[in-house]
């Protein structure tokens, strides 16, 4: 019954910030709520507290003894939803499958599948030494075991 209120209040809040998205929520045997979000132009303080006394102040602490946690889908986390890709087009890339691991750059992601792009050496066809060449891949959803942005400094 409590999840439920919860539930109903955080789709409440999302429905009114449609920038914003949904990438993880529970709540433990021990009422504690845990809210991680994600926005379409990324997501900051002001918005998590946005959500979070959306949720508070329509819960009586008198009735339910509960924690809340309002927070971002950090930096390092991975990518789960379609969403998350479509945000971080142009952006660099780790991205694990089955059988293998490729870093590149976002170039389009769809309902299906991401394309990324990288550039490589290899070696030249005819004569000695290397070329670059431009290599492009596209990786289904079902395909992708984690994808991660790389951080560049």
């Amino acid at each position: 019954m409590f999840k439920q209120k919860v539930t109903d209040l955080l789709n409440e809040a999302l429905d009114k910030r449609k920038d914003l998205f949904l990438i993880d929520f529970m709540v433990d045997s021990g009422n504690k709520i845990r809210v991680i979000l994600d926005g379409d132009d990324g997501i900051n303080l002001k918005d998590c507290m946005e959500v979070s006394r959306a949720i508070e102040h329509n819960l009586d602490r008198e009735e339910e003894d509960f924690s809340l946690e309002v927070t971002s889908a950090g930096a390092t986390s991975p990518l789960t939803l379609p969403r998350q890709y479509s945000k971080n087009i142009g952006r660099t890339l780790e991205v694990k499958t089955e059988t293998e691991k490729l870093e590149g750059n976002l170039t389009a992601a769809g309902d299906e599948e991401i394309t990324l792009e990288w550039k490589t050496r290899e070696p030249k066809p005819i004569g000695k030494g290397k070329h670059t060449v431009r290599k492009k891949q596209n990786i289904a959803f079902s395909d992708i075991k984690e994808a991660k942005v790389v951080l560049k400094f």
